[in-house]
């Protein structure tokens, strides 16, 4: 039993563009799907999609991560910020840039999972899973 699925992906990305994989598979979740939506509007991965892996059962979620031209890696930091044992939750107007606006976070809003320049547009708040730039 996985305690929190989140930080597992979130794991599993960064130890990914740290070897330079071009491809990641995990479980499959709703709130994962949202996640790796978040990162491909955003331009932090290239596309998502939801496979079948023999011997595994149900669904996994495959992201193909992004490099720059040269290699270089898009996404190099990646955070999570609430926790099965620290929950935190922000407002709209509460919300600060990540970064100066170069990195992003991603809240889990009534709404949906999006990210926070969307929440401050939309005037939603939520539970800050991750940052990252």
């Amino acid at each position: 039993m996985m305690t929190d699925p989140i930080a597992d992906m979130l794991t599993r990305i960064r130890n990914a563009v740290r070897i330079e994989r071009a491809l990641v598979n995990m479980p499959l979740s709703k709130v994962k799907r949202g996640v790796a939506e978040v990162l491909k509007r955003e331009g932090y991965i290239w596309d998502w999609h939801e496979e079948e892996v023999e011997g595994c059962p149900g669904k996994h979620l495959c992201i193909d991560l992004k490099y720059g031209p040269n290699g270089e890696r898009v996404i190099r930091h990646i955070k999570r910020v609430s926790k099965p044992g620290r929950r935190v939750y922000s407002r709209a107007n509460s919300l600060r840039p990540i970064l100066n606006g170069l990195g992003i976070s991603i809240i889990s809003t009534s709404r949906g999972v999006i990210s926070d320049r969307e929440a401050r547009q939309k005037n939603l708040g939520g539970e800050v899973l991750c940052e990252l730039w």
